[in-house]
């Protein structure tokens, strides 16, 4: 596989990446044959998937809208992926916004994007790691952290194993930032037991860096304790504050909360 000039040489092009199978999903053009064949192959074991991404990012623009409306002007993406259309910067425009992602490519791309923006950027870091993230010089020359922010945990908490404590990391950046702020999420989820489509899309993810974990709506819940849940507490992405007249398709795959803190 030929390597493109924009990546450079840390990038593994020969293995699939969360992020930009992600890209690829929503139509973004960041992504390699390998992300491509990987999601075309989890589609056919699951059809639905491009929904959900979809309507995961629907969620997101949702998200961002009703916090703008809520008066907050600050906003860390933590696991924000590859820039794709509808992003933070784009729904919110006059805000702050700093795009944080483990991924070579989904950092140099959003840097790219943001350069000469006065008032975005993308850093490269580890979401497991709160304080490094809100110590990176970056972030502190952006956010006024003596004001409410709304820290972003899209679709990325389900790729956290449960060794890693993904509730404990939730707390750290509710204890963080001010009290007014907000902590949203989306996570991946099965009832009991796993759907056999939802089995077959895990055990495809075992085969990548970033293996998916499903878990329990009770498990999801416990990462928001602590938070003053914003109202319809916790819900399918697909039913947090829909659009008047909207018809997406339900998708019960995946919960959505906000939470505000103490």
């Amino acid at each position: 596989m030929e390597r493109p000039g924009w990546v450079s040489d840390e990038v593994d092009i020969t293995v699939p990446n969360a992020a930009r199978v992600y890209d690829f999903a929503l139509g973004g053009f960041h992504n390699f044959e390998v992300d491509r064949m990987f999601f075309e192959r989890a589609e056919e074991m699951w059809p639905g998937l491009r929904l959900i991404a979809h309507a995961n990012r629907a969620y997101l623009r949702r998200v961002v809208q009703w916090l703008t409306a809520a008066g907050v002007r600050q906003f860390l993406d933590v696991g924000s992926g590859i820039p794709t259309l509808g992003n933070v910067h784009e729904t919110a425009p006059d805000a702050t916004v700093v795009y944080v992602d483990i991924d070579p490519v989904a950092v140099s791309h959003g840097r790219a994007i943001l350069a000469g923006h006065p008032h975005a950027t993308a850093i490269r870091a580890d979401l497991r790691r709160p304080e490094d993230i809100l110590g990176h010089p970056e972030v502190t020359d952006l956010v006024d952290f003596t004001r409410p922010v709304a820290v972003l945990l899209i679709a990325v908490l389900h790729f956290v194993p449960d060794e890693d404590k993904p509730a404990d990391i939730i707390a750290r950046y509710r204890d963080a930032v001010v009290g007014g702020s907000y902590i949203a999420l989306s996570h991946g989820i099965h009832t009991t037991d796993l759907t056999d489509e939802q089995e077959k899309v895990r055990d495809l993810y075992r085969h990548t860096p970033t293996p998916v974990i499903t878990r329990t709506p009770a498990e999801v819940a416990g990462m928001v304790a602590g938070l003053e849940l914003v109202p319809p507490g916790i819900v399918p992405v697909t039913d947090w504050h829909p659009d008047p007249g909207g018809d997406e398709e339900p998708q019960p795959a995946i919960l959505a909360a906000v939470g505000r803190t103490p």
